[in-house]
C-alpha cells in the first residue's frame, strides 16, 4: 500500500482558461500550472477538458486541424516530460486523432508514459459534429495511489459511467470538464454539475476530481466551480471560483475509499446491488415477470 493513500494524497485540479486554437500557448501555461501544484505537494493532476486546443469549433476542419495523436502529438510529449520530471499522475483532456477519426479524449500520464486514454462516451451539443463517440468503453488504470477512472463532462449526467469504473474497482474518479451554463439555474443554487458529482461519489464510495474551465470563448461561456469531492459525497476542496483561474488541491485517502464501502455491518453500495434483476454490466437482464400484470 503506498503511504500517500495512507498519509493522505493531494490532488489538484487545475482551473484555467485555454486560448482557442494556441495550443503551445494552452501547453505552457498549463505546464506552469502543474508545477505549481506539484511543488505545493501534488502527486495527481487533473487539466480541463480539451485543455490543450479550446472547445468551440466552427468546422469539422477546423477541430481536424488542432487535433493530434496519442501518444506521440506535442501536447501528450510535452504533458509525459513533466509527469516523469515531477512523478506525477497527469489526467489531461485533449482533442485527440487517429486516422480521420476524432475524439474527445483525456490521456492518463504517470513517470513512465502514457497509461491510456479515455474517450468521451456522451458527446454534448455541437460536440456530435466534429467528434466520433468513444470506443474504448471505461477503462481503469492502476498507479501506485490506487485506481484511477476518467469521465469527461457530460459522461457525468450517466451515472452507468461511474458505476461502472467502480465495479472495476476504480477509487478515483478523473473529471476534465467544461461545464456550461444550465437551464433552470438559479444565482443563488449550487452548479448542478457539483450535485451530480457530489452524488456519484456518494453512490459509489470514490473520489472524485472535477477540473473545469473558466472564460468565455466564441460566445460560449463557462462556468468553473471545480470540485474534488470525497468518497463521502461531501466536498473536500471547492468548488472554486466561478471566473478566475486557479489551482484547487484536496487531500484524500484512496485507500480509505475502498475500506469505507462497508457503510454497515448489513450494507455495501456495490455489494447490494441486485444483478438478479439487472446484470452486472448495467444491462438490462431478462426479468420473465416483467410484462406480467
Amino acid at each position: 500500500m503506498s503511504t500517500h493513500e495512507e498519509s493522505g494524497l493531494k490532488i489538484a485540479c487545475l482551473q484555467f482558461s485555454p486560448l482557442f486554437g494556441d495550443v503551445a500557448g494552452n501547453l505552457q501555461r498549463s505546464i506552469a500550472m502543474i508545477e505549481k501544484a506539484a511543488d505545493a505537494g501534488a502527486r495527481i493532476v487533473v487539466l480541463p477538458e480539451l485543455a490543450n486546443t479550446g472547445y468551440t469549433f466552427k468546422s469539422r476542419a477546423e477541430a481536424f486541424e488542432l487535433a493530434e495523436p496519442v501518444p506521440d502529438g506535442r501536447s501528450t510529449q510535452a504533458w509525459a516530460e513533466v509527469a516523469a520530471c515531477r512523478n506525477l499522475i497527469i489526467v489531461a483532456g485533449i482533442t485527440e486523432r487517429e486516422d480521420n477519426c476524432l475524439y474527445n479524449s483525456a490521456v492518463v500520464l504517470d513517470p513512465s508514459g502514457t497509461l491510456g486514454t479515455y474517450r468521451k462516451l456522451h458527446l454534448w451539443g455541437d460536440e456530435n459534429l466534429y467528434f466520433e463517440r468513444g470506443n474504448l468503453g471505461v477503462p481503469v488504470f492502476a498507479t501506485p495511489y490506487g485506481r484511477i477512472g476518467v469521465a469527461i463532462c457530460y459522461d457525468g449526467w450517466f451515472p452507468e459511467v461511474f458505476r461502472l469504473a467502480a465495479v472495476q474497482g476504480a477509487d478515483l474518479m478523473c473529471v476534465p470538464t467544461n461545464w456550461v451554463p444550465i437551464p433552470g439555474q438559479q444565482p443563488d443554487q449550487p452548479p448542478m454539475a457539483n450535485i451530480l458529482h457530489m452524488a456519484l461519489a456518494h453512490s459509489n464510495s470514490m473520489v472524485i476530481a472535477c477540473a473545469d474551465r473558466v472564460g468565455v470563448e466564441r460566445g460560449q461561456p463557462f462556468i468553473g466551480h471545480s470540485l474534488i469531492v470525497g468518497h463521502t459525497g461531501w466536498p473536500v476542496a471547492g468548488p472554486a471560483s466561478g471566473s478566475d483561474e486557479e489551482i484547487l488541491i484536496g487531500e484524500v485517502s484512496l485507500s480509505a475509499a475502498r475500506r469505507d464501502r462497508n457503510w454497515n455491518s448489513f450494507n455495501h453500495p456495490l455489494r447490494d446491488r441486485r444483478t438478479d434483476f439487472y446484470a452486472e454490466s448495467l444491462g438490462v437482464g431478462l426479468n420473465p415477470n416483467l410484462n406480467k400484470r
